[in-house]
């Protein structure tokens, strides 16, 4: 690690802290050359692979983005869509893997947002499965009946 002031190559890491959600280690370093001190963060990346074949970097604001979109015009809070963002980041990581395919993060969205907002998940799922007919809809919709039945 190059020291930020100086471009002195070498540092002595005095502390290491997990970030509060863990998905990351903070560093507090000291260049022996100019004695000055910074603060580096060293994150896990993750890949994505697309349907494409291109990979990218997981990112838990593209997730957010898509269901935000899903719950135009809904009743859910910046702060619902942040935790359903953050849940289906844990549930990634906690896979294990470094590279996860699209279909997955897909999945891991869908169970969370059912719970959030069915109207949100309809327009979701709709999306991600590829509804092509009122057919696909009302078969989604007969199931979500028959997993929570009307009060």
């Amino acid at each position: 690690m190059h020291c930020p002031f100086c471009r002195n190559p070498d540092s002595r890491v005095i502390d290491s802290r997990s970030t509060e959600d863990g998905a990351a280690i903070r560093r507090r370093r000291s260049c022996p050359e100019c004695n000055k001190r910074f603060t580096t963060q060293e994150n896990v990346l993750q890949m994505v692979a697309k349907r494409s074949g291109v990979t990218e970097p997981f990112s838990r604001e593209k997730i957010i983005a898509g269901v935000r979109r899903a719950c135009q015009g809904r009743p859910v809070d910046e702060d619902a869509l942040a935790a359903l963002g953050q849940r289906v980041e844990e549930s990634i990581r906690a896979t294990g893997a470094a590279e996860i395919q699209s279909h997955e993060i897909g999945l891991a969205i869908l169970g969370p947002l059912q719970e959030l907002d069915e109207v949100a998940y309809l327009r979701f799922a709709s999306v991600y499965r590829g509804f092509e007919s009122l057919d696909d809809f009302e078969k989604e919709i007969n199931a979500l009946r028959r997993i929570a039945p009307p009060e």
